[in-house]
């Protein structure tokens, strides 16, 4: 910590992230484990029969839970329900969920600029904040743009914060080294990963987001370096999980200097995770094939088994939804989710007599681990 010049506080100037670090036996030990487990991660992921439908419930499941960190009260059947367009059950947590959706776009966008070969950049950066701050709380925050004034962490002024993000002048130098850094393949890439989201997080660039923006960087440095097909590892269920040690390290390595308990602590979530993530992964393949299977061998109408493999995306929809999708008429719609309701594949959760919602229990708990029926 230095004090800041013509200023009456101290704030933290990061130093060039380090390009080489000596290695304890304890974290070659555990890089090893993170390492094996997301090449297993990557080897199932490249054999999904359609990951545009099977990615989408782990994109929720990291933006329901990256925007928890930061207080939001939502969950994944809200998300659901609000990209259903089930706004009567969304209630009075509307703008939660917006925050929420717009990680999602914001991912997505990232996602897909580095497929069309745009460099992972501070532009790109910047692209994917402007996404994830429009239109929400915070919006007043310059969406897009790096800060132009000081900001901190807790407290009500820089003299009496937790934490205090370098001075613009300094985070504008970070922010280069942090952008050659990305690009530099020297280390391993878990490591530079986690010390990649450690610096960006101490340098707090924005005035609002820095943490969900922090978190989504994770995604898009593995895919930009090709390691996952599509992105299947959620490290915010492991952060949510351990949310104030989380912080504590975050805040200890500025202090300390000392990078060695944050990165044990960030590779031993990667493997947890990879090891979940292949385990899900398993499950809702398994699942997917059973079904189309058995409504073949029933056989079942084209459209019942498109709306089957559509529930794998959207565990939650309506005929209207599906009859714009599909781009089949209402009745072929609504006859289609009837003949799922029967087979105990879908459940009417609204109890509504008109514009009801429909609500496929057995998928979304293989993806998320439990079955709660959205209220």
């Amino acid at each position: 910590m230095r004090r800041v010049p013509s200023g009456d506080y101290w704030a933290f100037f990061p130093s060039p992230l380090p390009r080489r670090i000596e290695y304890t036996d304890e974290i070659v030990r555990i890089l090893d484990e993170a390492t094996g487990a997301l090449h297993r991660l990557s080897g199932v992921g490249r054999l999904l029969p359609n990951p545009h439908l099977l990615i989408a419930p782990y994109v929720r499941l990291e933006a329901v839970l990256s925007s928890r960190i930061e207080g939001t009260q939502s969950d994944v059947a809200h998300l659901l329900r609000f990209e259903a367009g089930d706004e009567e059950g969304v209630g009075e947590l509307h703008d939660d969920v917006r925050e929420v959706r717009n990680y999602v776009t914001a991912l997505d966008h990232g996602i897909l600029r580095l497929s069309e070969g745009f460099p992972l950049s501070l532009r790109l950066l910047r692209e994917a904040h402007e996404r994830l701050m429009s239109g929400v709380r915070g919006g007043y925050a310059t969406p897009g743009e790096f800060r132009r004034s000081q900001n901190w962490i807790g407290g009500t002024s820089p003299t009496d914060a937790a934490f205090v993000p370098p001075p613009v002048h300094a985070m504008s130098e970070a922010l280069d080294d942090l952008e050659r850094f990305l690009h530099d393949h020297s280390m391993p890439l878990l490591v530079q990963l986690a010390l990649a989201h450690y610096q960006f997080e101490a340098i707090h660039p924005f005035l609002d987001g820095n943490g969900r923006l922090g978190r989504l960087l994770i995604p898009l440095v593995l895919a930009e370096r090709g390691v996952l097909p599509q992105p299947l590892l959620y490290l915010s269920v492991y952060f949510e999980r351990h949310r104030n040690h989380y912080y504590d390290l975050l805040m200890s390595t500025s202090r300390s200097g000392e990078l060695g308990p944050w990165l044990l602590f960030f590779l031993t979530g990667v493997a947890s995770q990879a090891d979940d993530a292949l385990e899900r992964t398993v499950r809702l393949v398994e699942l997917q094939t059973a079904l189309r299977n058995q409504l073949l061998d029933e056989k079942a109408t084209t459209t019942v088994v498109r709306t089957a493999e559509l529930l794998f995306s959207t565990p939650y929809i309506s005929a209207t939804w599906l009859s714009d999708t599909l781009g089949v008429s209402y009745p072929t719609a609504q006859s289609a989710i009837n003949a799922l309701v029967g087979r105990g594949d879908l459940t009417e959760s609204t109890g509504r007599r008109r514009n009801r919602f429909y609500f496929a229990a057995r998928i979304f708990e293989a993806v998320y681990g439990r079955s709660p029926l959205p209220e």
